[in-house]
């Protein structure tokens, strides 16, 4: 994943369909796939400012009908949740506030849709009947009239996402019109994630935040936290305290490091989860494992503890397989690491294990599987466990890349006929800390240049062969941090191109089409600009800050 590797890679995988979605002056019933929408490509658009607002979303919906009157918002326009459900409440003062005028209160927040003005404003509503059943666990229907703009989903999750799309319709500054129409919309794949390594370098709580409401707002739902390596370890465990006290005053390049408290951690999964953002955290075993070796001589073989180690460097360091005090370790900190995290994975990493013979690799993951089941977690490793002996229900997570050799392919794929769901992270479209080309500052390029396009123009339903969609639980966007010691680094390399991982995951494979993806990410200008975000202003894409002050 790692490993420095010296290939060229050119791969352009095009969809020939129309993407989604009409909005006021577009057709009124505009759905992925339907030409007659425009871009690009059809009827001559190049800029974004040339998309109707349903044209502009993203990531793409599955139907948008524009047309008709929309909603006008107000200083008194009132936000009406659901009558005593604290956590529809949470998402409407979550709403009003990202709403707020600059210099204005935020909307006044109701519960339930009685009193003055009933029924005007914007509605949250919970609804399982059997008329929203194809909206699932996290879909949405969006209305926009002239009364009100009503926001339907069956669970909480839903009515979040769908307070993502309403923030990218509403105009600046939070007043104008709602454009009318109707929006349905649910996501491709259940698991959308990014994930951050916060072990090469250190990364603080408070940064981590920024960047899950970052994610969330593209209804990205995981955060895949890489907590361990050789250059760092960045959590405490109670039962191995020198981990996080010596293993984590290391990163690359020497710095002092850092490591999170148990709350801390409790922190960051709380926050993602208000964001409706599940954590999955990693303890990388059993090779990446220098900081742990050097922080307890015991855990190595010789007895012998190593140096801490600062260099980029992979697949030298391994647990002692031999030894029954590694796992008794290994059981402890999967049993602390559970207990903090309450969903439903726990990833154990398994890539990279050089120092590790195959058959004691076999027989390792073999214990360490067993033990995050007894912990009542679900496995996710890196896909090299393919190669071992994947406990039933374990999910495997693909980073290889084009150049991957077909044997290793072929045993992905049939654990995947065996039943194990894949996570698609191809190195050479998905792992942002790629450079995008040879003038990118911070980055590696193992893989080759990963540019905008290329991160975006991938189908993960046919990517791997004998991997059919039906076995893709989803996908994930790895930023690995060797160069990256910046928020400004990290934000460099994410965006544009976590955006358009977020729309694979999302959006249906009929809304693929990169020449109006290429504009519908042009809309974001003024979005990623008024929340600061350091984004790479890619010449692949006609940005364009849209008239205004302020999206919400």
């Amino acid at each position: 994943m790692r490993v420095l590797r010296t290939f060229g890679v050119l791969l352009a995988l095009v969809a020939a369909v129309s993407c989604t979605a009409a909005g006021g002056g577009s057709p009124a019933d505009a759905k992925p796939g339907d030409a007659s929408t425009g871009g690009a490509s059809a009827g001559g658009r190049s800029r974004a400012v040339d998309l109707a607002p349903y044209e502009r979303l993203l990531p793409a919906p599955v139907s948008a009908q524009g047309g008709g009157p929309g909603y006008e918002l107000a200083p008194g326009t009132v936000i009406r949740t659901v009558p005593g459900h604290a956590e529809v409440r949470r998402i409407g003062e979550r709403l009003a506030e990202a709403l707020r005028a600059p210099g204005a209160p935020p909307l006044p927040v109701a519960d339930g849709s009685g009193g003055p003005g009933a029924g005007s404003g914007i509605v949250l509503r919970l609804d399982g009947g059997e008329g929203t059943r194809e909206l699932g666990e996290e879909g949405y229907r969006l209305d926009s009239a002239p009364a009100a703009v009503t926001l339907t989903a069956r669970t909480p999750a839903g009515l979040f996402h769908a307070v993502q799309t309403l923030r990218q319709l509403v105009p600046a500054a939070g007043r104008g019109t709602v454009p009318g129409g109707r929006i349905t919309d649910r996501p491709r794949f259940a698991y959308r994630g990014a994930m951050l390594d916060i072990a090469r370098h250190f990364f603080t709580v408070e940064q981590v935040k920024r960047y899950v409401d970052q994610l969330a707002q593209y209804k990205v739902n995981t955060l895949h936290l890489h907590l361990t390596d050789d250059q760092g370890w960045r959590l405490d465990i109670a039962s191995w305290p020198r981990l996080a006290a010596y293993g984590g005053a290391s990163e690359v390049g020497g710095g002092p490091g850092g490591a999170w408290t148990r709350d801390d951690y409790r922190e960051v999964v709380r926050y993602a989860a208000e964001r409706y953002v599940e954590v999955v955290p990693e303890i990388d075993m059993p090779g990446h494992t220098n900081a742990a070796l050097a922080s307890y001589a015991e855990l190595n073989c010789d007895g012998k503890a190593p140096e801490r180690y600062t260099g980029t460097k992979v697949g030298f360091s391994s647990l002692c397989v031999g030894k029954e005090l590694t796992y008794a370790f290994v059981d402890d900190v999967l049993r602390e690491v559970a207990e903090l995290t309450p969903g439903r994975y726990l990833h154990i990493g398994g890539d990279e294990a050089n120092a590790t013979p195959a058959a004691d690799y076999a027989a390792f993951m073999d214990r360490a599987q067993r033990t995050v089941a007894a912990y009542g977690k679900r496995v996710v490793a890196w896909h090299q466990l393919a190669g071992a002996r994947p406990a039933p229900g374990a999910v495997l997570q693909w980073w290889g890349h084009d150049r991957t050799a077909a044997a290793e392919r072929a045993k992905v794929a049939a654990a995947a006929k065996a039943g194990h769901p894949v996570i698609l992270s191809p190195a050479d479209h998905a792992y942002l800390d790629m450079k995008y080309d040879k003038a990118t500052k911070p980055g590696l390029a193992w893989a080759g240049y990963v540019p905008v396009r290329r991160a975006y123009d991938w189908d993960p339903g046919a990517y791997l062969d004998g991997v059919p969609e039906s076995s893709v639980l989803g996908v994930e966007a790895p930023l690995w941090t060797e160069t990256v010691a910046t928020v400004a680094d990290l934000e460099h390399l994410a965006f544009p191109r976590v955006l358009g991982i977020a729309e694979l995951g999302w959006s249906p494979a009929t809304a693929h089409d990169w020449d109006r993806y290429r504009l519908r990410l042009a809309a974001q200008t003024a979005r990623l600009d008024a929340q600061g975000i350091a984004f790479h202003r890619s010449p692949e894409v006609p940005w364009e800050t849209p008239p205004g002050s302020r999206p919400a």
